[in-house]
């Protein structure tokens, strides 16, 4: 099988879009015992930009996140990157056993040393440098993926790959790590594809939505909701200049098969 992994220049690349084009990908798919868990996804990633995945529960959002990161490598497709473009990834699940004594400053260089200096400032970016010596079996939802996300700094990447950083957090907790986010798409003028575990509420700074279930259901622009009175009486001004709605717009449903039913009532694979 070729090297699905190409150098992304002008030769690659689908459509020419400068060097903002961080990340390409084109007919994606992945095949594990013989069924697609993704298949023919398109997508790509520039300089500034925050892409937002969504979908249902083993809709293949992780699947496509893992492929274009190199850790799954795919069946059919190309991805096309700039050898040289670094890349900073939070995963969905880190489990840390809570019997282990293990300090954050240990936490950060377990995978990539780095001096305490770096590790420091690191933290400073995400706001959580005062933990820099605390246990992290001691701390709460929000100031562990802040801490994740420091170290996914560290290799000041171009592109930020953030799976659900949103889990295991309260709502005023999920708007300020969305803010801390889209300041730091501003500061490393970063791309940022990032896995939602919301349906249809996402960060207002997406610049794009992308629905995953096997396949791309639809893609398109979050919409403006601050203006809403109702929104602002239920989430108040702070989450409305933060979050956004998505509509969906399918022009299918999934069969208990996979297979996709049209409304035109025809019918094909997932």
């Amino acid at each position: 099988m070729a090297d699905p992994v190409l150098r992304l220049d002008e030769k690659t690349t689908p459509q020419a879009e400068g060097a903002d084009l961080l990340l390409s990908c084109r007919d994606i798919g992945v095949r594990r015992q013989g069924r697609w868990l993704i298949r023919g996804v398109d997508l790509d990633v520039r300089r500034g930009e925050i892409v937002s995945i969504v979908g249902p529960n083993g809709g293949g959002k992780t699947t496509l996140i893992k492929t274009l990161l190199g850790l799954i490598r795919p069946s059919s497709g190309r991805i096309m990157r700039d050898a040289a473009i670094r890349t900073g990834y939070v995963p969905q699940r880190l489990s840390i056993d809570r019997t282990m004594p293990l300090s954050v400053s240990r936490l950060m260089t377990l995978v990539r040393p780095a001096p305490r200096d770096k590790v420091l400032a690191a933290l400073e970016e995400t706001e959580v440098a005062s933990l820099i010596d605390r246990g992290v079996q001691t701390l709460s939802g929000g100031e562990f993926q802040r801490v994740l996300i420091a170290r996914a700094l560290l290799s000041a990447p171009d592109v930020l790959v953030l799976d659900e950083p949103v889990q295991s957090v309260d709502f005023s907790g999920q708007v300020a790590l969305y803010k801390l986010i889209a300041s730091l798409r501003d500061r490393y003028d970063c791309g940022v594809v990032m896995v939602s575990h919301d349906l249809h509420v996402v960060m207002r700074a997406t610049d794009r939505v992308l629905c995953l279930s096997g396949h791309v259901c639809c893609t398109g622009k979050p919409g403006d909701v601050s203006r809403s009175p109702e929104y602002l009486r239920l989430f108040g001004p702070v989450a409305a200049e933060t979050l956004a709605i998505y509509q969906h717009a399918h022009d299918h449903e999934h069969a208990p098969s996979g297979e996709i039913v049209r409304e035109d009532d025809t019918a094909g694979p997932a």
